[in-house]
């Protein structure tokens, strides 16, 4: 069986970041793996395991980016992220500026508002209108 790249010039970066992403999330875990193993005090079992299962793991993340249904998605993918049209550094630095200024101004309005009720229901059980502690069970 030999080993054949699918499409081979296609989602280059697409691919080759999708799986070096995918071997860091299973590169985590078999660290993590290998911290737990740590408990059975076994050298071998403690580091073989974990970089068995990295190899394994390289492996079919290698076939699974080539298998051409996963392959074209992620061609497509990179296909359709050229086709963007991304913002210039001028129009994100201008709506930043506009959202921050908006929350501002609704967090100072809810906090007038918070405090002017606060106020006004502090004021009106200072005044006692509903005291209950007079009514007598029948």
């Amino acid at each position: 069986m030999e080993f054949k790249i699918y499409k081979r010039g296609q989602g280059h970066n697409t691919r080759l970041w999708s799986a070096i992403i995918l071997f860091a999330i299973v590169a985590a875990g078999c660290y993590r793996l290998h911290e737990e193993l740590a408990a059975f005090n076994n050298p071998w079992l403690q580091n073989f395991l974990p970089a068995g299962l990295a190899a394994v793991a390289a492996l079919a993340i290698s076939w699974l980016s080539n298998r051409p249904s996963v392959a074209d998605f992620l061609i497509a993918s990179e296909g359709e992220i050229k086709k963007v049209s991304w913002s210039s550094r001028k129009e994100i630095v201008s709506s930043t500026t506009i959202v921050i200024i908006v929350v501002i101004c609704f967090g100072i309005m809810l906090t007038v508002a918070d405090t002017v009720f606060a106020w006004f229901l502090t004021d009106v059980s200072a005044l006692n209108i509903y005291n209950l502690s007079d009514v007598s069970p029948r």
